[in-house]
């Protein structure tokens, strides 16, 4: 990569932060848009950074939220599938962001693009090489921010019916930190050549879950433009009840009384973390198997998150707001690459039904019936693949898409993302997170797309397409064939793939089933 010379410096509220400039793009990593999270600031709402005297240096990663522990190792082949790991520090100090924009003095006022990072409110982190917004500021002339935020029972440990009043936004802290971003952003993005009038939030998988809950939070309404949903719409998240009990069961397992809260502020990180796992389980999970539940995540608490995000309608705050939403094929195949009897083909008709029965209930039957008529030449494992894939991923991204649309105000878009990964000889095919390198043009990075045939010219498309959603709240460009809004009448879904192409009610037959299984769920 040839390197610039130039040192940027921008001055934002806090004090002026300097960059580093490559191939025309210029890159701000590691500024902070809040305090340290340790402490007194546990759990509580996010606090504006330290000001600081002089030019901060903005050159390199500063860190990521304590991880969801426990999680088990991918088999060898997997480990590098969407590139290196973040290696920088887990750290309470994590409300960072990081900045790419083509132009920072130019009077330009560009198009703003904030990453919500994946990972199902437990992990994750802005700061993966594979999401490097380096190229798709480039490619779209506009500037993009990834934004670090506190997750799991960091964020997300609802104390406020425990603890008062002082723990009023303990349960949604989390999502709190990304509303302070995006204020963040609305504040001084002007200064590196960004339109605080014109910003879009997107996300993938867990990131498009935050996506879906900022839509029905009041306190980010006016901070974002556009939101793009990808393959994390959330419809429900945990009810005020569930997480209280969550609460209880963490003071158990550390040993505390109800009224000790203050006592969680001090107790060692790691220590914390750990009793993620024993409180979820000491709770159980709910019969929810089709719509989203997260465990130390997001919570309806009446006040920052009056309602379930999509359940039973799309949240009025949300009216004005174009959306971008789809997934990819085969989703679960992601997922299910971890599972012996999947991954080497040893899949019997009884498990198949097993685990159909898991999802579909009374309707396991059913469903398998379906799925060989849709695809008579699938084996046994890509026929679970393809169901599990119906009863997660996709039926979510249905109904949110659907409410949304029903309220008549702005428009939606539906995509679905079907070009094969060849990588592990193609039996992830179009699987979970094979857009990040798509999107954000980085497809020599990670092993799904490296060398892969036609990854380059599949990213040019969908990193174009995501760059004109961005600017004007529609995402036709030339490069596509003409894209018209999703409706319930027509569903329109545009399929992108080497060769792109509009499709009307894909799969309709196993829409209608699913719709029918989760609205019974």
């Amino acid at each position: 990569m040839r390197t610039g010379t130039a040192s940027p410096i921008v001055e934002t509220r806090a004090g002026k932060v300097r960059g580093s400039s490559a191939d025309g793009v210029f890159a701000f990593t590691g500024i902070p848009y809040g305090r340290p999270t340790a402490g007194g600031n546990r759990f509580m709402p996010p606090q504006p950074p330290e000001t600081w005297d002089g030019v901060r240096d903005a050159l390199g990663y500063r860190g990521h939220a304590p991880q969801l522990p426990g999680r088990p190792e991918r088999r060898p082949e997997l480990r590098t599938i969407l590139g290196p790991a973040d290696t920088s520090p887990e750290s309470e100090d994590c409300l960072t962001l990081n900045l790419w924009t083509p132009g920072h003095a130019d009077g330009a006022r560009r198009p703003v693009m904030v990453w919500l990072h994946g990972g199902a409110f437990a992990y994750g982190s802005g700061n993966r090489a594979v999401t490097e917004g380096a190229n798709l500021a480039r490619r779209g002339d506009v500037v993009v921010v990834s934004v670090n935020h506190r997750l799991n029972i960091f964020g997300f440990l609802h104390l406020a019916d425990i603890g008062g009043e002082r723990y009023a936004h303990s349960g949604n802290a989390g999502m709190l930190d990304l509303v302070a971003a995006l204020h963040w952003v609305r504040d001084n993005i002007a200064g590196f050549g960004g339109d605080p009038h014109n910003v879009t939030i997107f996300g993938e998988s867990g990131g498009g879950g935050k996506v879906s809950v900022l839509l029905g939070m009041p306190a980010a309404r006016g901070l974002f433009h556009r939101a793009i949903v990808q393959s994390g719409a959330t419809i429900r998240v945990s009810t005020r009840e569930r997480a209280n009990a969550l609460a209880e069961a963490v003071l158990k397992q550390l040993g505390l009384g109800r009224a000790e809260c203050e006592r969680l502020q001090s107790v060692p990180a790691d220590r914390l973390a750990a009793a993620i796992a024993p409180a979820s389980r000491a709770v159980g999970r709910p019969p929810l198997p089709l719509l989203d539940r997260y465990d130390f995540g997001p919570v309806v608490d009446g006040g920052d998150l009056p309602m379930q995000p999509f359940d039973p309608s799309a949240p009025v705050f949300a009216d004005d707001i174009p959306l971008l939403i789809g997934g990819t094929r085969e989703e679960i195949g992601f997922f299910l690459a971890d599972d012996d009897e999947v991954w080497n083909r040893q899949l019997t008709e009884a498990s198949l039904r097993r685990r159909l029965g898991a999802v579909a209930g009374a309707d396991g039957d059913r469903v398998l019936d379906l799925y060989r008529t849709l695809r008579p030449e699938a084996s046994r494992e890509d026929l679970l693949i393809a169901a599990l894939t119906g009863a997660n991923f996709w039926i979510r991204t249905i109904m949110l898409a659907e409410r949304k649309a029903a309220r008549l105000r702005a428009p939606v878009y539906m995509y679905s993302l079907e070009w094969r990964s060849p990588a592990c000889a193609g039996r992830l095919q179009a699987h979970h997170a094979m857009d990040l390198p798509l999107v954000f043009d980085t497809v020599d990075m990670p092993d799904t797309t490296r060398n892969a045939p036609g990854a380059r010219e599949v990213a040019a498309t969908m990193s174009t397409t995501w760059a004109a959603f961005a600017r004007t709240g529609s995402p036709e460009n030339a490069a596509l064939p003409r894209w018209p809004a999703y409706t319930p009448e027509r569903r329109a879904t545009m399929v992108l793939d080497s060769e792109c192409r509009l499709v009307a009610d894909p799969d309709r037959d196993a829409r209608l089933l699913w719709e029918r299984i989760a609205t019974r769920a």
